[in-house]
């Protein structure tokens, strides 16, 4: 059995490696200065100080935990440097095409999973957002484990595979907060598919995500003052305030949204004062909360309209094949614009084309669920924000789907071959 999976997995590794190294030598420079998710200021505030937040001495829950905390032993072992964050997030990348594969493999098939990872592994956009600072590159790997784990506990209900799949989904939940309902959804989708079978160990489901992601939030509450998973509600009202449509439709992104006029400085303000200043700004993150949460839900509320609109624009920004283009993009009038209007889209319109048609070929479970969780992820970029980057983490079920009507078309290609020389 080892040795049937020693040549497709070097052949994976080799796949998402070496392109995405090649981008690395070549964006070096970039890497930790530019396109730098917040977490990795929090993992430097750690390392530094204990402390985990923009500043030492002021612990934050001003972002998701789990890239930060994948950065900190990085840190705190060989240092922070392009070469070893570019390597550590290159071997996620690599570990995501052989759980594809793995997915493939055993609810597809051999070669449909093979297919499907090199497909996924060598997606235009990927290549080069891996190697670059961003939760997402673990949200992708989470996101194939978690689908694997649910058919999984779907097919053959136990225990084990209920608490795994619970800890995975409680790992996703800290790495991205808009997946708070996946445990409740993936364990109900187990439910459904293996009955009583599956009662225990979807219950396990929810609990042991619920362990996984409650030790997080009491730490706020006991260090920041209250019990959330992330303080960072300003997010959500900069996608749903009456600026927002405006910013959108003039080509700039949610971050151009302008500030309330007389707020206090955000937790990220008074970190980016110390790390220019060394001054220290007292903030009230909990209360900064709760006042943007109000704002935003007051928004949606009083102007459903606009908010409709704002959710169709969120949904074509999530689905559309070209790279999101905003005014304030990096790399502007470069190769990298190129590729964002060109090549990224020619990759994706094919592989939408032939999931569309992949759907009539894959098992019904995994349909299923590849169309729940689209469908879920799609509600929550109409409630936040849609973008590129917050569809790739599942676009390896488009390449599912894909590669088996592929696989199906060539086959039927080739038995129509055989059939015209006879």
């Amino acid at each position: 059995m080892a040795d049937s999976r020693a040549r497709p997995y070097a052949l994976l590794v080799a796949a998402a490696a070496l392109p995405r190294l090649a981008v690395l030598l070549y964006e070096r420079g970039e890497i930790t200065r530019a396109y730098v998710d917040k977490s990795a200021d929090f993992a430097r505030t750690f390392v530094a100080s204990g402390t985990y937040g923009f500043i030492p001495g002021h612990p934050s829950a001003y972002t998701q935990p789990l890239y930060g905390f994948f950065l900190v032993p990085l840190y705190w072992i060989f240092g922070r440097s392009w070469i070893v964050v570019g390597l550590a997030q290159i071997a996620v990348a690599a570990a995501t095409a052989l759980v594809v594969f793995e997915l493939g493999r055993r609810f597809v098939s051999r070669r449909a999973g093979l297919v499907a990872a090199v497909v996924t592994t060598l997606e235009p956009y990927l290549i080069w957002h891996d190697v670059h600072m961003n939760r997402e590159i673990l949200d992708q790997l989470l996101a194939a484990a978690l689908v694997l784990l649910t058919l999984s506990l779907a097919a053959r209900p136990s225990l084990a595979r209920g608490l795994a799949l619970g800890a995975v989904a409680g790992l996703a939940v800290l790495g991205n907060v808009r997946l708070l309902l996946l445990p409740l959804l993936l364990a109900g989708f187990a439910l459904v598919c293996a009955r009583r079978a599956a009662a225990v160990p979807a219950v396990a489901t929810v609990l042991a995500a619920a362990i996984v992601v409650l030790p997080w939030a009491i730490r706020n509450r006991v260090s920041v003052g209250c019990f959330t998973l992330t303080t960072d509600s300003r997010a959500l009202w900069k996608a749903n305030n009456p600026a927002t449509l405006r910013t959108l439709e003039h080509g700039k992104w949610i971050d151009d949204v302008p500030g309330i006029r007389g707020a206090p400085p955000s937790p990220q303000d008074a970190g980016d004062l110390y790390e220019r200043t060394g001054r220290v700004v007292d903030t009230n993150e909990c209360a900064q909360m709760r006042f943007y949460r109000r704002r935003a839900l007051d928004f949606i509320g009083d102007h459903p309209g606009e908010k409709a609109k704002l959710a169709a624009v969120s949904t074509r920004m999530l689905w559309q094949p070209s790279v999101t283009r905003t005014e304030g993009r990096s790399g502007r009038g470069t190769f990298l614009d190129t590729a964002r209007s060109w090549i990224e889209p020619a990759y994706m319109i094919v592989l939408y084309v032939l999931a569309a048609v992949g759907t009539l070929f894959l098992p019904r479970r995994l349909t299923a669920l590849a169309l729940i969780l689209l469908g879920y992820n799609t509600l929550a970029a109409m409630l936040f924000a849609g973008e590129t980057r917050y569809r790739i983490p599942w676009d390896f079920l488009i390449a599912l789907a894909a590669s088996a009507a592929a696989l199906e078309l060539a086959s039927r290609w080739s038995a129509a071959r055989a059939t015209a020389s006879a």
